[in-house]
């Protein structure tokens, strides 16, 4: 019963900030924080060790989220909504969902570019990149998402997906506390 109320709350969760995400381009703090307490909350219920797997879920998923978000490649809505993924899934469920976000979210990336006709200019930054990455900062530009003429996508959408995903992935490689 309870496996089903967090399934049923990580599903609501995730849509909404996608929604609002593909609305606005902002996710919620409401949305975020409720997200957190929902997963924290449904995990108590269970016991301490589920409680502490959440716990952990959403410790790996901050301090990945924060790395991402100093960036520049994710928002602060973003950073905050994979917190609240990695209380519901745990810190096996967290990487595997963010996994599939990355993805996700790298498809719609390249569909957008080649939409807009800038699929060349994509990959010229994406160069840009890595090659800043690679020299610690002493060649390229550093690219963020204040960047003028940055394209950006909403990245709650590809964190939904791989969240569902993941959760409803049922061939032995979900782990989740959550179902025992």
């Amino acid at each position: 019963m309870v496996a089903g109320a967090a399934d049923a709350a990580l599903v609501l969760i995730v849509c909404a900030a996608a929604w609002s995400d593909v609305r606005s381009r902002r996710i919620p703090n409401r949305l975020t924080v409720a997200g957190l307490v929902a997963a924290l909350f449904l995990r108590v219920l269970l016991g301490v060790v589920p409680l502490q797997q959440g716990v952990l879920g959403a410790a790996l998923a901050l301090g990945i989220s924060v790395v991402l978000f100093a960036l520049g490649i994710i928002g602060g809505g973003d950073a905050k909504l994979l917190v609240a993924v990695g209380a519901f899934l745990g810190p096996a469920g967290f990487i595997g969902a963010l996994a599939i976000s990355c993805v996700v979210g790298a498809v719609m990336a390249v569909a957008d570019a080649a939409r807009r006709g800038v699929l060349l200019l994509l990959l010229v930054h994406l160069l840009d990149v890595v090659a800043f990455w690679r020299a610690f900062g002493r060649r390229g530009q550093a690219r963020r998402l204040s960047t003028p003429g940055a394209l950006t996508v909403p990245f709650g959408v590809a964190i939904a997906v791989g969240a569902i995903a993941w959760r409803l992935a049922k061939d032995g490689l979900a782990v989740t506390l959550l179902e025992k």
